[in-house]
């Protein structure tokens, strides 16, 4: 496939990464650091801390309890559970004794659970709770290759085939070999073999098994070195994205193998707080939990949102002077002196006040909120990659930022630019394939090796990635305009009132914009303007809300072309619904879900439609 020259300059990364496999990367740490807080978790009490020497004896007794149920290498064994430290325990566990780990989101329903438990032939499955195990009990009789399930916090009475995980850990004990057996059998793990099958999200298809090699991740890993490399031994992570998920899974393999404490936090709700508890160092999220912080510092009323709005304009300011290489004139640097004393301490406080960085992935970055939160003293580093790159192909350095990319390549990797703007990637953690599914895996994989993404991107002359919009997201107009939804989007969510947005016009006469209003602001707008309203429907079809909401996505797409801008608004009356299908559990937008769930309300503004003559 022909590429754009340009690329080709910077998109070899020669770094030779050694190869290995994740039962070193476990076992090294507790050799070099035996820390006496390798994890960290919430309990009643408070923080409780697990060593490493705890770690290991506990990984001994899961391994020998599951393989005392037969479990064996290359077997499959589910995993469905929020962050806590007994998730990182089974997986290791598995992994020692060569099975592998088939994480499931906690957020997942029973339906969409049996499709992968009956694809990969689990012979197990592990969950957190009695609300997740009553999922799986739901579901057991589709699965005639399930043999047992355990419980984290079982309940008082057990049904049948399920085992309490503290009367797993007293079996292990009893069963286990001496340590240096066990070690020695554990390494004989090689580079190549299968470490875990992950189920995309499936936002435009049933998900497929991605399979990871331990050398897919171990690379990866390594390649991530400098996440650790300043802090010392204050560095602490915050773990609280879903573990089922790569991204997550792979920054805390990293962390622990450069001897840095895991903090896990099972629930987002709890996140603030333990941001404030925990006082961590490197925080990984996606974009929308910056922009959920955003949109709160933006939600002050009276004097305080007029401050907060000063601030804000200064920040901005300070960015484009800072990462444009320019120094700040004596004004600017007044009045950011100011704002820092009067809101952004107060903002970096809120994180704990010993955030290093934080590293956004999954899903595009609005430049205005990196740029706000950066002038702000609050660094964003973005990096871009998928589950079957283990994740990350690219990402912005501390020392190497550039804003609205998601930075050059990581070492070992390289990145072109098909004819049709298609990002290829290729490297050491490419997926070995999708598990029972040969033609998905050589449409995705070609013959020289090449990933082909899904997504749409280009390079600057520095090597950066921009990712602009997803290959299959890419709308066509009836009259034939081409629109990339993801900037369009991403402008109208700049909007304190707008939550989330989506573009529709596949296919139509021209762009309609569904927005999903910031309830919190518009409900504190209505008031303030003596609108009454008994519910949230009645709330956006009232004519006056309408005119805000749209007047306020308008002026931010002001400077879009004619074709590009959406002509009607669907405002919406609540948030996309996981639930519902319409959004992963990586809260990715499931475009198709939505288009049918709404499909009413999008209909009525097509009905008697015509495109305008200039958007031709």
């Amino acid at each position: 496939m022909a590429t754009v020259t340009a690329t080709e300059k910077y998109a070899a990364n020669p770094a030779t990464l050694p190869e290995g496999t994740l039962v070193e990367l476990f076992f090294q740490p507790i050799d070099r650091f035996n820390r006496p807080d390798a994890q960290r978790h919430r309990s009643a009490a408070g923080w409780q801390t697990i060593s490493h020497a705890q770690l290991l004896d506990d990984v001994r007794a899961i391994a020998a309890a599951f393989e005392a149920r037969g479990i064996k290498s290359g077997d499959r064994v589910g995993l469905l559970s929020e962050n806590r430290p007994e998730w990182a325990h089974t997986d290791y566990a598995l992994l020692c004794l060569g099975a592998l780990v088939v994480p499931l989101y906690g957020t997942l329903p029973p339906n969409q659970i049996a499709f992968i438990l009956k694809d990969a032939g689990v012979r197990a499955v592990v969950v957190s709770n009695p609300d997740q195990l009553a999922k799986i009990l739901e579901i057991a009789g589709e699965l005639p290759q399930l043999e047992f399930m355990v419980v984290f916090d079982a309940p008082a009475q057990l049904p049948p085939r399920v085992h309490a995980w503290k009367a797993l850990l007293t079996q292990g004990r009893s069963k286990r070999p001496d340590e240096q057996s066990f070690r020695q059998r554990a390494l004989r793990a090689k580079p190549d073999d299968l470490a875990t099958i992950i189920y995309t999200s499936g936002t435009t298809a049933e998900p497929k098994g991605v399979m990871l090699t331990h050398n897919n991740i171990f690379s990866n890993v390594l390649a991530q070195a400098w996440l650790t490399a300043q802090g010392g031994s204050d560095n602490v992570a915050l773990s609280f994205l879903p573990l089922s998920h790569i991204f997550q899974r792979m920054v805390d393999y990293c962390v622990y193998y450069n001897g840095v404490p895991i903090a896990y936090v099972a629930s987002i709700d709890e996140v603030a707080q333990a941001l404030r508890e925990v006082e961590p160092t490197l925080v990984v999220a996606v974009p929308r939990v910056y922009e959920k912080l955003y949109a709160r510092i933006m939600s002050a009323t009276g004097v305080k949102r007029r401050l907060v709005l000063w601030a804000r304009r200064i920040a901005l300011a300070w960015a484009d002077y800072k990462l444009n290489g320019r120094a700040p004139p004596g004004s600017l640097r007044f009045q950011h002196a100011i704002a820092d004393k009067l809101v952004f301490t107060k903002i970096r406080a809120s994180l704990g006040g010993h955030l290093r960085f934080f590293v956004s992935g999954g899903a595009p970055l609005n430049p205005t909120l990196a740029n706000f939160f950066y002038g702000a003293g609050v660094l964003i580093l973005e990096g871009y990659g998928l589950t079957e790159t283990s994740p990350v192909t690219n990402v912005n350095r501390p020392d190497a930022v550039r804003m609205g990319t998601v930075g050059k390549p990581v070492a070992g990797t390289e990145i072109k630019i098909a004819e049709d703007g298609e990002v290829l990637v290729r490297g050491p953690q490419v997926m070995k394939g999708y598990y029972n599914n040969v033609p998905a895996t050589q449409e995705a994989i070609d013959a020289e090796g090449w990933f082909h993404t899904g997504d749409i991107g280009d390079i600057d002359a520095d090597g950066y990635l921009r990712i602009t919009d997803r290959k299959k997201e890419l709308i066509v107009t009836a009259g034939g305009k081409k629109i990339v939804p993801q900037p369009i989007q991403n402008l109208a969510k700049q909007s304190r009132f707008v939550a989330d947005a989506l573009i529709i016009g596949d296919k139509r006469p021209f762009p309609i914009m569904m927005v999903v209003p910031n309830f919190s602001t518009l409900e504190s707008w209505a008031a303030e303007e003596g609108i009454r309203w008994s519910n949230r429907s009645e709330l956006v079809q009232n004519p006056k809300i309408a005119a805000k909401i749209e007047g306020e996505v308008k002026q931010r797409l002001r400077d879009l072309a004619r074709y590009e801008l959406p002509k009607k608004f669907l405002i919406l009356d609540r948030e996309f619904d996981m639930e519902k299908g319409e959004i992963t559990p990586k809260l990715s937008i499931k475009r198709r879900v939505v288009e049918q769930n709404f499909s009413q309300g999008i209909e009525g503004l097509y009905e008697g439609a015509s495109a305008d003559p200039g958007d031709r």
